[in-house]
C-alpha cells in the first residue's frame, strides 16, 4: 500500500506542478479487478478504489497496518459510481446501485467486491479511518440520503449535496462522507472556499466527461495552487488547505473527511475576494 506523508504548508510553497501531483494526486486508484489503496498521514485516512469486472476482489490485509485484519481497528465507507455492484460481508451481501453508500463498522473480517454485470461494472470508491468502537454496518440508498441544493446558475455553482456518513446520518467514529452533483451549466464546487483545521479531506471526481478535466484548487488561501484532475482521480487535502474546483464541464465528486469531529458545518470560511 502506497504511503503519502504529511507536508508542511511552508514547504508546499516551493513545490512545482510535478511535485504537487506526486504528493497530493491519486491518479490510478481505480483499477480493473484489483484493489488499490493509499495510506495517508492525514488523520491516517486510507483512500482507494476497485472496479471488479471478471472476478470477486477481496479486501486483504497489509503489513503496514500491523493488524490481524484490515478493519480490526478501522471503519470504512464505500460509494459506488458505476453499475450495480455487490459487497459481501460475513453476515450477507449488500447491493449498491450507482451513488449508494455502504458503511462498514470496525471488526468486520471479510469484505469482497464484485459486479452484477461485467459489461456494466461497479466502481467502488473507498475511504477508511481509524476507529475506537464498532458502529452498525449500514447501507444508505442515494434517494434516502439527506440532501440539499446550493449555489446558483448565475455563479456557475448550482449543485446538489448528498450527505451519507455524518452526525445526522449513518453513525461512525470519525468518518464523514457524501457527494455533490453539479447541475448542467455549472462547474464550480465548494465556493466560497474554506479550510477546517480540525479535519483533512479527500476529493474523488467522477462523471467527468471524456476529454474534459477539473482544475482542483488547494493550498493556503493566500498561496493557492491547482492540480488538473481527470475522471476517477482523487486529491488529498490537508487541514491547512482550501479544497475547491472548476471543471470544463459539469461533473460529480465524492468528499470524505476524518479528524476531530463529524460536524459537516465545521468550516473556516474564506471570502472569494481574499483568495490569492
Amino acid at each position: 500500500m502506497k504511503v503519502l506523508h504529511g507536508i508542511h504548508p511552508e514547504d508546499f510553497k516551493q513545490y512545482d506542478t510535478q511535485k504537487i501531483r506526486e504528493h497530493f494526486l491519486l491518479d490510478d486508484i481505480v483499477q480493473d479487478d484489483a484493489l488499490n489503496l493509499v495510506y495517508t498521514h492525514y488523520d491516517r485516512m486510507i483512500v482507494g478504489g476497485v472496479r471488479p469486472i471478471e472476478q470477486k476482489v477481496m479486501l486483504g490485509n497489509f503489513e503496514n497496518l500491523k493488524a490481524e485484519f484490515f478493519l480490526e481497528r478501522r471503519e470504512m465507507g464505500i460509494i459506488n459510481v458505476g453499475g450495480e455492484g455487490i459487497i459481501n460481508l460475513e453476515k450477507g451481501e449488500h447491493r449498491l446501485q450507482k451513488l449508494d453508500c455502504l458503511y462498514i463498522g470496525q471488526g468486520e473480517k471479510q469484505v469482497s467486491f464484485s459486479s452484477v454485470n461485467a459489461s456494466e461494472p461497479a466502481v467502488f470508491y473507498i475511504l477508511s479511518t481509524p476507529a475506537h468502537r464498532a458502529y452498525p454496518t449500514t447501507l444508505l440508498k442515494n434517494n434516502e440520503a439527506e440532501s440539499g441544493e446550493m449555489g446558483s446558475l448565475e455563479t456557475s455553482n448550482q449543485r446538489t449535496i448528498y450527505r451519507y456518513i455524518h452526525k445526522n446520518g449513518i453513525q461512525s467514529c470519525q468518518l464523514v462522507m457524501g457527494l455533490t452533483i453539479l447541475k448542467q451549466g455549472s462547474v464550480w464546487n465548494t465556493m466560497p472556499a474554506h479550510t477546517h483545521d480540525r479535519r483533512m479531506e479527500a476529493y474523488f471526481y467522477f462523471d467527468v466527461p471524456e476529454n474534459n478535466v477539473v482544475f482542483h484548487f488547494m493550498g493556503q488561501p493566500h498561496e493557492t495552487r491547482h492540480i488538473v484532475i481527470k475522471n476517477w482521480q482523487a486529491a488529498v487535502s490537508p487541514p491547512w488547505s482550501i479544497h475547491s474546483g472548476s471543471g470544463t464541464s459539469n461533473y460529480g465528486f465524492i468528499w470524505g473527511m476524518g479528524g476531530e469531529n463529524k460536524e459537516y458545518s465545521d468550516m473556516d470560511g474564506v471570502a472569494i475576494t481574499d483568495l490569492r
